[in-house]
């Protein structure tokens, strides 16, 4: 984070009050190349999220050396972003709930847990979320894009979009629990990282918490 990210972002705004946009974008990027032919050289691994960094330095680079705007090299993100939106409201329409894949690639759930009517209705509405927190943020990041200073929107766009992230975050998790409590479920988490869930009280509480989530559905 601090190679990939931080030192980047110093650079970037130390050069651009020096020598202005270009010197400012040569010098985040090249800090990250450095990097990369450094650790290449000295034998180390390149951690993913540098390479990843210097990839879209790079090609946000050249994109605002090319067109002579600032406002191109901090778009792209800002598109990214509101695409990432409109996935996961595509996702909803079509009944396959982007959030609920994501779930799965990092935390497999059992045949009976996924199964829930009450978890997959928590995963449309978690996608729903999503899709709203992300379309924020680009809207949020577009307006301070085309309204405020370079340096402003550099110091506060570092902030806002990990900001958004974490309270997203926070809420999926805190929302899961309750949800699944106010189901009478308990959640376990297995040795091998895959999730279940069993029921609190009595297993009769299952027909009755199906047709309760059949009509809100």
């Amino acid at each position: 984070m601090v190679i990939g990210k931080l030192v980047p972002l110093a650079l970037f705004i130390g050069f651009l009050r020096l020598v202005g946009i270009t010197g400012a974008l040569l010098a985040a990027l090249a800090w990250s190349v450095g990097v990369m032919v450094h650790r290449r050289a000295t034998g180390r691994p390149i951690p993913a999220l540098v390479l990843f960094s210097t990839i879209g330095l790079a090609g946000r680079t050249v994109l605002a050396l090319a067109t002579g705007s600032v406002v191109a090299y901090f778009l792209q993100p800002t598109i990214t972003t509101a695409l990432v939106g409109v996935s996961f409201l595509a996702s909803v329409a079509t009944g396959r709930p982007l959030a609920e894949r994501l779930a799965r690639d990092f935390c497999p759930l059992d045949a009976e847990a996924a199964d829930h009517p009450l978890l997959r209705l928590f995963f449309v509405r978690l996608s729903l979320l999503w899709a709203f927190t992300s379309l924020l943020n680009a809207g949020v990041t577009l307006w301070l894009l085309l309204t405020q200073s370079v340096t402003t929107f550099v110091l506060v766009k570092s902030f806002l979009g990990p900001s958004f992230t974490a309270v997203t975050l926070g809420i999926a998790a805190v929302w899961f629990r309750f949800r699944m409590r106010r189901a009478g479920l308990q959640v376990h988490f297995g040795s091998s990282m895959s999730v279940a869930t069993v029921p609190v009280a009595a297993p009769a509480v299952h027909p009755a918490l199906a047709a309760a989530a059949h009509r809100n559905a």
